[in-house]
């Protein structure tokens, strides 16, 4: 599958945030990548603002363009607000739920973990990243020794982490339970996704 291989931490110093890449060499140059480095003062059309906001989403996620849009194509077509239900169909990836849960340190290294096969989705082997997982789907480690071992040194390594409210996670037995879909206030609060709505509404 097609995947990002460039910079990494030259992304999250563009979008002055941490995105991808490492979080310690972002607080070492928290400026802007380029010959101009600190000084730089640029100015952003209405254009590139939606662009960059775009942009900021799908390096978050690790798609490439034409994934992306087809994404967002079909939350379109679904009922309810397209920019929250487009959210709702990237953080419902099978890699992203691995993620979330702690199985994994970054969603690169959760969609991994799922292209092994080592994810089971309701007792079935699923070794597909975009896979959507719906409410009531248990996501869970395939019951072999080197999954299971994988899987409990990243539950311990992330165990700090916040499990969202709308995933039930039994680490003792490397499951979880998808009790409803998620809502805006439990997503990613430095998107405005409405911003990404009106970019693609230009085309």
């Amino acid at each position: 599958m097609a995947r990002y291989t460039g910079p990494k931490t030259r992304i999250s110093r563009r979008f002055a945030q941490y995105i991808i890449g490492s979080g310690k060499a972002l607080e070492r140059r928290n400026f802007p990548p380029g010959v101009h480095g600190p000084k730089s003062r640029r100015k952003f059309t209405e254009y590139a603002v939606g662009l960059n906001e775009k942009q900021k989403l799908r390096y978050t996620y690790g798609l490439l363009e034409r994934q992306f849009r087809r994404t967002f194509e079909m939350a379109k077509k679904e009922r309810g607000i397209t920019g929250e239900r487009f959210l709702q169909l990237l953080e419902t990836r099978l890699d992203s739920v691995v993620y979330l849960i702690g199985i994994s340190k970054t969603r690169a290294a959760a969609r991994q973990f799922v292209n092994h096969g080592h994810i089971k989705v309701n007792g079935h082997k699923v070794d597909i990243a975009s896979y959507t997982v719906l409410p009531g789907d248990v996501v869970e480690v395939k019951n072999s020794p080197a999954s299971r071992q994988l899987a409990a040194r990243n539950f311990e390594e992330n165990r700090i982490r916040n499990v969202p409210g709308w995933l039930s996670v039994d680490a003792e037995n490397f499951k979880s339970t998808t009790v409803r879909l998620p809502t805006r206030e439990e997503m990613d609060q430095n998107i405005n996704e409405q911003l990404i709505v009106e970019f693609y509404s230009r085309f």
